[in-house]
């Protein structure tokens, strides 16, 4: 009877262990992906209006929203959404079955594009959302065009100034252009020293 409840004792610690061991990971994945700033709380829904809600963090990239799941150990993103073809259909309001999953006062906005999916979070982040997607870097576009007519250079490079402009001469007196001797001199001994 005592080695029966002294197995069951350790089942019993080996199975709290790991569930603290992946409680630690998962907070610790989470930490390093928010240490890198512009990550808000996010449900995905994809395709759009069918499947489950998945609930995760959404990280702003320079030309990419990526989305990581809430209980995945990898610090991969799940899903990549390219800015450029990020299209805001619609925003509304949770249903009441939905709210029960994505908590409450969340938006829930419906994304067009190269992909059809919904985004479910707070009016705050819409509001970063959106100002995000507003705020593509100059030039963030030019690869684009680059894709679509790789055959023609973007710019023309400028002619070298160096190959206008004739060589200096060199010093008659063996010194550097523009040194007067002995100032010159007192300046780097008292550099040196």
């Amino acid at each position: 009877m005592g080695g029966a409840l002294t197995e069951t004792i350790e089942v019993v610690i080996v199975v709290v262990v790991l569930l603290v061991l992946a409680a630690a990971a998962l907070a610790a994945r989470r930490f390093l992906l928010e240490r890198g700033g512009g990550t808000i709380e996010c449900g995905l829904r994809s395709p759009a209006g069918t499947g489950a809600w998945r609930l995760g963090l959404a990280s702003y990239q320079r030309d990419e929203l990526h989305w990581y799941g809430a209980l995945g150990l990898l610090p991969r993103a799940t899903e990549s959404f390219p800015r450029r073809s990020i299209e805001v259909a619609s925003r509304r309001e949770p249903d009441a079955a939905e709210a029960r999953v994505l908590g409450p006062q969340r938006v829930i906005v419906e994304l067009r594009g190269a992909r059809h999916a919904e985004l479910a979070m707070s009016s705050q982040a819409l509001t970063g959302f959106l100002a995000w997607l507003e705020a593509s870097p100059p030039g963030s576009h030019l690869q684009d065009i680059a894709l679509i007519f790789p055959e023609r250079p973007l710019v023309t490079p400028a002619p070298s100034l160096s190959a206008a402009l004739p060589a200096p001469a060199p010093a008659a007196s063996g010194r550097r252009p523009g040194a007067t001797g002995r100032r010159h001199g007192r300046r780097w001994r008292r550099g040196r020293g």
